[in-house]
């Protein structure tokens, strides 16, 4: 989980708002970031940016998916490796960071394929005799969440609570919500809350194990 060419704690960020200019979540992304390196120390950081383009469930992709690795043919391997590229960042990731806008009550398209993309049984998780089990265990996730109108965790907001059960679905159980909500008639006090969640959150944990450098 640490960047074997760096040493440092490696993290993936993932930004799914459609505007690169103005989003309220990638400014808050870019915040906790520079706040993770300001009390951690340098971080190994690896950019996904999903509105640059990313692929979506398919037919084919799904025969591909279905098809034991050793019996796929260059076809299907040709369809899964973008996939298995979003996956490997996954895995190689000790923290991850997750920039939410919420859209009409939930996630944007492109964070609903991401997860598509991720969750792959027999990578990220197997199904055994006591039912599904995440294999993405000891990884620390923040989602950052921004809502116009909706209240975060509320009963209209089918983003959060989603993206919660994704994470754990696939062994991601230790997760941070930072959420700047109601943006439309909370203006910059709702980023100010955001910003002093961010603050707090990091002057209260304890990285005992990041310090030592154990992943």
């Amino acid at each position: 989980m640490y960047s074997a060419a760096t040493g440092k704690p490696h993290v993936l960020i993932v930004n799914a708002s459609a505007r690169n200019e103005g989003s309220v979540s990638r400014e808050l992304v870019r915040e906790l970031l520079a706040n993770l390196e300001a009390s951690r120390g340098p971080l190994s950081v690896t950019h996904r940016d999903l509105a640059k383009g990313i692929d979506f469930v398919s037919q084919a992709w799904i025969a591909a998916n279905f098809t034991d690795d050793a019996d796929r043919d260059e076809n299907q391997h040709k369809e899964l490796a973008n996939s298995d590229l979003l996956v490997q960042e996954l895995m190689d990731a000790q923290i991850l960071i997750v920039g939410v806008p919420v859209y009409n009550f939930g996630i944007p398209a492109a964070l609903k394929a991401w997860i598509d993309m991720v969750a792959r049984a027999r990578k990220t998780f197997r199904y055994t005799s006591n039912g599904p089990e995440g294999l993405l265990t000891g990884k620390k996730a923040y989602l950052v969440v921004a809502s116009g109108g909706v209240p975060v965790d509320s009963p209209v907001d089918f983003a959060t609570p989603y993206l919660r059960h994704a994470l754990r679905f696939i062994g991601i159980t230790d997760v941070e919500v930072i959420a700047a909500e109601q943006i439309n008639s909370r203006g910059s006090a709702a980023m100010e809350a955001a910003r002093s969640q961010i603050s707090n959150l990091l002057s209260s944990e304890t990285t005992p194990a990041l310090a030592a450098g154990v992943s």
